[in-house]
């Protein structure tokens, strides 16, 4: 089997190494500084998402004039707006010389790919600056002061000042190649966090060191950053909806840009939901354990709608969850996760006094989450979900993939922000299962609201098809219907991504946050039905019955529901209530008096009474409520001993939705 995800990264690579190249080759020829922006893979964007990361966007570089050897390399404060917030993970606050408070977050800028690995010419290969090589060659080393903590003013003055290093390469008859160094001769900063306001991010006192020679180039990638796009599809045709991000360059450098808006994504819809068997139909007076209601069923829009927490396949040595120690961290890699560019488990510092992990740098706290959201539960009613996605309500429960498998695969996690662990989810075990033990369910807490949630997690999936993941959903109850248990009504689910609101408050799951996980999502779900429980009830109206003038009438109530195609045998009492003209009949003593004495009418039986036993003296119609379908009657009225007058009549079946016997086509003809 061709394992997609791998051949994806690859390609991505080998279109990387094609483009960079030529990164920092000395050559003849000196022109100005000039810089192009671009997105070179503009990703599609869930609609619903609040945390969607964007293309990366790359700064090319060319000419200049060459700085003194051993001079400070002046800097630049380079700033991406967007059209809406930038939502990347806020790491720390910190100020600048008592000025505002400063959010510092997991957005990164890179210089000259480092840790790429992409081949530099051979008279370059062997160059050693600081104990490293250089370019993609160099480690990835983050930008910190003496004190090792990001200073908030880059490679400024009283930050981490990078130097002037000219080298002369060999080979080449004495051309010199600019190469950035720390002061005091430590390997260059060559990683940069940016600051978050609302709709902007501002990478300051960035190194602009300019490559000089003809062909070669230095870049700039920024990476990580997460935007709300919720709200920005605007009803156009999917796919061409475009998110904008503007770079502007500010400073003591003058580094003029070409082209600087970039199209750094295109916005869609990215989930469409579905419920098999909706609106499927129990009777309140049949008990029901473990029976399946339904599939809920998530459908991606594109193939990379869903998504792993980091790269499952070929590029993490911990598999396909947790904190990764193979990371995701080669620059213009597309990981097709909801990790982005997560920086080496080294220790990154202390930022503002608080000490961040690189775990937490371009990490995200979970995989793609599918949250089923159910409402208007009845009391007595449980649900129980699959524990993992099922092809149908008789499938077998599903085992974690292999390694090298696409295959769709997602388990049930005991909430919607619940983090993964190391290597692990927050997996719920199964509390007992259907189909022969070969399907593992858990049931689902009901809240004193009639309220209950499920959420799945990807754990693989194949971002080379656009996939659909089903779960099945079962229910148990006790009847007891006389008690009306349980009640009568409808139950409704809604589908959507997890986690949304009420998990936190919309304003501050479109911002920026140092505390809510990520990925994040706005609910954009309809509910729908279930199932739907069903009264069980016969209403029979007998229009003349009458105890007058030597008249009786005989009064029969059967009970048709055991019959020869299969229908479920239900029994309950029948209450009846007379009328007389003047109302209820008589006023008191008598007034819901059953045929049966409070006696269940049994299945396949026929109850039979007369008007002078139950309502004596009376004259006038009759309702007889029976607490089961597919109740039939016949009334008979004569004189004593039929000697002068007989005649009999159908009791009507008033009709009130529940007359259809379960393995008939139509309602009963009797119906009338």
């Amino acid at each position: 089997m061709v394992d997609f995800r791998r051949w994806i990264i690859a390609a991505t690579a080998l279109t990387l190494f094609a483009g960079l190249a030529s990164a920092q080759v000395p050559g003849g020829g000196v022109g100005s500084l000039v810089c192009s922006a671009s997105v070179a893979v503009p990703p599609q964007l869930r609609s619903e998402g609040l945390t969607e990361l964007i293309g990366d966007i790359v700064l090319t570089c060319t000419g200049g004039a060459a700085l003194p050897n051993g001079s400070a390399i002046p800097t630049a404060n380079i700033t991406v707006s967007l059209g809406t917030n930038v939502t990347s993970r806020i790491l720390s606050t910190a100020s600048l010389n008592g000025g505002p408070t400063l959010n510092i977050s997991e957005g990164l800028l890179l210089i000259d790919e480092p840790g790429s690995g992409l081949a530099l010419p051979p008279n370059q290969q062997g160059i050693i600056i600081g104990g490293q090589g250089i370019g993609p060659a160099a480690q990835q080393n983050p930008c910190l002061n003496a004190s090792n903590t990001f200073p908030l003013q880059g490679a400024s003055p009283g930050g981490c000042t990078q130097v002037v290093t000219n080298v002369t390469v060999p080979g080449t008859g004495g051309g010199v190649l600019p190469v950035m160094q720390s002061s005091g001769g430590g390997a260059p900063a060559n990683m940069y966090l940016g600051v978050v306001s609302a709709n902007q991010i501002t990478f300051n006192g960035v190194p602009i060191l300019p490559p000089v020679t003809s062909g070669s180039s230095r870049v700039y990638r920024i990476t990580n950053i997460r935007a709300n796009v919720n709200g920005l599809g605007g009803g156009l045709l999917n796919g061409i909806t475009q998110l904008q991000a503007n770079v502007a360059i500010s400073g003591s450098t003058s580094l003029p840009v070409n082209n600087p808006v970039v199209v750094a994504g295109f916005i869609q819809p990215g989930l469409t939901t579905s419920v098999t068997s909706a609106g499927h139909t129990f009777l309140q007076c049949a008990s029901e354990t473990l029976t399946g209601t339904s599939l809920l069923r998530f459908t991606e829009n594109f193939g990379t709608a869903f998504k792993t927490r980091v790269a499952p396949i070929g590029v993490n040595s911990t598999g396909q969850t947790g904190t990764p120690t193979a990371l995701q961290n080669i620059p213009g890699t597309i990981y097709n996760a909801e990790s982005g560019f997560v920086i080496p488990a080294f220790a990154f510092g202390n930022f503002g006094g608080i000490v961040v992990s690189s775990a937490q740098v371009g990490l995200a706290d979970y995989g793609t989450r599918l949250k089923a959201t159910f409402s208007n539960i009845p009391a007595g009613v449980r649900l129980f979900v699959t524990v993992t996605n099922v092809s149908s309500l008789t499938g077998a429960t599903v085992v974690q993939p292999a390694a090298t498998s696409v295959s769709s695969f997602a388990v049930l996690v005991n909430g919607e922000t619940t983090p993964d662990g190391n290597n692990s989810v927050p997996a719920l075990a199964p509390t007992t299962s259907v189909n022969a033990n070969a399907t593992a369910v858990a049931e689902v807490t009901v809240g004193a609201s009639g309220t209950a949630t499920a959420v799945w997690e990807v754990i693989n999936t194949n971002p080379a098809a656009a996939e659909t993941f089903s779960f099945g959903v079962f229910t148990t109850y006790v009847a007891n219907q006389n008690q009306n248990s349980p009640a009568v009504g409808t139950i409704n689910v809604n589908q959507s991504y997890a986690p949304t609101p009420p998990a936190f408050t919309a304003a501050a799951g479109s911002a920026a946050s140092s505390t809510l996980t990520i990925p994040r999502f706005a609910d954009t779900s309809t509910a729908r039905t279930l199932l739907t429980i069903q009264l069980c009830q016969t209403l029979l109206l007998y229009p003349f019955v009458t105890h007058q003038n030597g008249f009786d009438t005989g009064i029969s109530i059967a009970n048709t529901t055991t019959d020869p195609i299969g229908t479920a045998p239900q029994q309950g009492i029948c209450r009846l209530t007379w009328y007389d003209g003047t109302g209820k009949f008589p006023p008191t003593g008598i007034n819901g008096t059953d045929l049966t004495k409070e006696a269940a009418v049994a299945s396949g039986t026929v109850a039979v009474n007369l008007a002078s036993n139950l309502a004596p003296g009376f004259q006038g119609y009759m309702f007889a409520q029976c607490n089961f379908q597919l109740a039939h009657g016949f009334a008979f009225i004569s004189d004593l001993g039929a000697r002068n007058l007989a005649m009999g009549y159908l009791a009507l079946v008033v009709n009130n939705g529940s007359l259809v016997r379960p393995n008939a086509p139509a309602a009963e003809s009797l119906g009338n």
